[in-house]
């Protein structure tokens, strides 16, 4: 198969695991587990099979001067990236997280004009304005209409989580073109458990592992397997060859599969204004998209 048509399969199997996740995780949360125990299962089930796989069939050593690099990706890549998404998971709604979360590509727009100092044109400055008035109608109307499903605190750690994981790309694009994608999240995963340990270590051990029935650790191997292996290994796959425009589209995909899952089970429902901020922030990535950029984007 041509790896363009992989990369497709790729990103298109990355966000259907994340648009998915947004409820099954939600669904985990806060009976079973709590938000910063979760990520500390996450991120040493992960881990264990990213160094699994490379003590088995890969044999790629780093270079000493890409090790601080590497650490900084683990800590927004990982650490604050997870540990704000399902913190903020928790608090807001499956339809507020996954609205803000398409802001993704605005954010990184913005992060490559300073750090790799690309041209921002104006119609891109009006996608970007688009964009942060959609989130922040989200945000706020939450908050004005007092929406018990969701909350100002909630959707605010979204969006910082949206931003770390943009940095995160930014950062991890040199080392991409370096480095076989299997090695690079051996390391990642390895420094961004560092951080995650620390905060999550006591939530972790208040887990009731006894508890679980077989559909709650089909869900948590879920969330391990096909949202942090998958999704993580696939992405680092799909922006060495498809172009940030055509994965930008993909983006967009979660919102609907989030929303419509949680809408058909009961979980959640829609409203005038989230239709409206949905439109906007639509508005805003179109027109931050549609002409080609320096750097690939997806989601996290």
């Amino acid at each position: 198969m041509p790896k363009k048509v992989l990369a497709y399969v790729a990103i298109l199997a990355v966000n259907v695991f994340y648009g998915l996740n947004y409820v099954i995780s939600k669904s985990l949360m806060p009976h079973y587990l709590q938000p910063f125990g979760f990520i500390v299962v996450r991120v040493l089930g992960a881990g264990a099979i990213f160094w699994l796989i490379n003590a088995l069939f890969i044999r790629e050593k780093i270079d000493r001067k890409d090790y601080p690099r590497l650490a900084v990706c683990g800590l927004f890549g990982v650490a604050i990236n997870m540990l704000l998404f399902y913190k903020g998971l928790n608090l807001t709604s499956e339809i507020n997280a996954s609205l803000i979360m398409i802001t993704l590509p605005i954010i990184v727009l913005l992060l490559s004009a300073f750090v790799l100092k690309e041209r921002i044109t104006t119609r891109k400055i009006g996608g970007i304005v688009l964009g942060i008035l959609g989130a922040a109608l989200l945000i706020l109307m939450a908050e004005i209409t007092g929406n018990k499903r969701s909350s100002l605190a909630g959707d605010l750690f979204i969006f910082i989580n949206a931003t770390s994981y943009g940095i995160y790309l930014i950062l991890i694009k040199k080392l991409a073109d370096k480095y076989q994608p299997l090695t690079l999240l051996k390391w990642v995963f390895t420094f961004g458990a560092i951080p995650v340990l620390l905060i999550g270590w006591p939530q972790f051990n208040t887990i009731e592992w006894a508890a679980f029935t077989p559909n709650i650790w089909l869900a948590l191997t879920y969330v391990v397997i096909c949202v942090t292996v998958c999704t993580y290994l696939f992405n680092l796959y799909a922006v060495k060859i498809l172009s940030p425009t055509i994965v930008a589209v993909f983006v967009y995909l979660q919102p609907i599969l989030s929303s419509s899952v949680a809408i058909a089970l009961g979980k959640d429902k829609l409203d005038v204004w989230r239709v409206l901020a949905a439109v906007i922030i639509f508005a805003g990535v179109y027109l931050v998209t549609i002409a080609p950029s320096k750097l690939k984007l997806t989601n996290t």
